[in-house]
């Protein structure tokens, strides 16, 4: 893997760039440079988020810019987010027309399907991304159980590491430092 040279992050569809687990994130990787944005709709004061190709746009100029301002190409960049952030990186790397060429994701809380609805999966993207991926869930998140997070991920080309909470749910509260 090439050097990383700093790392963005995007909020869930409920917060912003400010959630506890951002911020604790961006702490942990002192003196790494780290940005956290937010999405156009919450910047906006829309309580809904935009659609999807509206927040893959906003990761990729948001990425984009980070990387230019360090002087480094995006392949130099690590990003993610929690929740929705961390689903819209993804598919701002398994874009089929404009990929983003990134150094790896961290995926906090991946929705992979509304809770009590796992059939609804959040995964046609999921064989196009080809870097290190980085998953951190609670073991009792209800947007998806441990097995079917590993069974869905199972289709990404890139090596995929995992990391539970246990007995965390989606928001993984009180659980910022691991």
């Amino acid at each position: 893997m090439t050097s990383v040279a700093g790392v963005v992050l995007f909020p869930g569809a409920g917060s912003s760039s400010t959630h506890s687990s951002l911020l604790a994130m961006h702490d942990a990787l002192s003196p790494l440079p780290v940005a956290r944005h937010d999405f156009p709709y919450r910047l906006a004061g829309k309580p809904f988020p935009d659609k999807a190709p509206v927040l893959i746009a906003s990761v990729k100029e948001h990425v984009r810019e980070f990387a230019d301002s360090l002087g480094v190409p995006t392949s130099q960049i690590v990003i993610g987010g929690r929740s929705m952030g961390g689903r819209m990186c993804s598919m701002a790397v398994a874009d089929d027309v404009d990929p983003l060429e990134v150094a790896g994701l961290v995926l906090v809380s991946y929705p992979l399907h509304p809770p009590k609805k796992p059939s609804a999966l959040r995964i046609e993207h999921l064989p196009r991304v080809t870097v290190p991926t980085l998953c951190v869930s609670g073991t009792k998140d209800n947007f998806g159980t441990p097995q079917e997070l590993e069974d869905a991920f199972s289709v990404v080309l890139g090596a995929v590491t995992w990391s539970w909470i246990d007995n965390g749910r989606h928001e993984l509260a009180k659980a910022d430092a691991e």
